[in-house]
């Protein structure tokens, strides 16, 4: 259940004099307004800068490749409020970012065919949400604190539901087994 926490297009903004920039300038000579902006590294980015930083509506195109980018809002230079971030993995991530980190709502496709969709904060997995195991043909619906699944939830796979307790990930406590196929349950002290 790894996320790709590497890519950063935060803070990367250089001083006025490296790279190319095509676009306005307000009266301080700073970027403001819709530009398209070459960085150094070879990244590229296309959208509004408010006061030197990237601000609004943008697309952050990474050097690196194979349609690695983002697609969003920034505020203050960092991704801030709805975006989408493509992954070089071939990961993606649709939701709501805070200070450049997934927070807020949102769904994480991952390259093996796994998904989460919930709650994030601080770049982790926050609060409720379900994890889809798609190789396992689990899924996790519950409380996440951390990245990690704590608390009250539910484990769904083709033969069996448990509701109860987990602790990093695993049933603790009560909780209750449910047998759809043979029309049974069982409770787990």
């Amino acid at each position: 259940m790894s996320e790709n926490n590497w890519i950063d297009d935060d803070d990367v903004e250089v001083p006025l004099f490296l790279g190319k920039y095509e676009g306005e300038r307000n009266e301080e000579g700073e970027r403001h307004g819709m530009a398209k902006a070459f960085l150094p590294n070879g990244d590229l980015f296309e959208g509004h800068y408010e006061n030197g930083k990237r601000h609004g509506a943008g697309k952050y195109v990474f050097s690196a490749g194979n349609g690695v980018r983002y697609e969003g809002h920034y505020s203050k230079g960092k991704r801030h409020g709805q975006g989408v971030m493509y992954y070089p993995d071939g990961s993606i991530y649709d939701g709501t970012w805070s200070e450049g980190l997934r927070s807020g709502k949102g769904k994480y496709k991952y390259a093996n065919g796994d998904v989460y969709e919930g709650n994030w904060k601080n770049g982790k997995r926050n609060g409720l949400g379900t994890y889809t195991y798609q190789e396992k043909g689990m899924t996790f619906t519950g409380n996440w604190i951390n990245g990690v699944f704590e608390g009250e939830g539910k484990v769904s796979t083709e033969t069996y539901i448990f509701q109860g307790h987990f602790r990093e990930e695993q049933p603790t406590g009560t909780g209750r087994f449910v047998f759809p196929a043979v029309g049974c349950q069982q409770v787990r002290h």
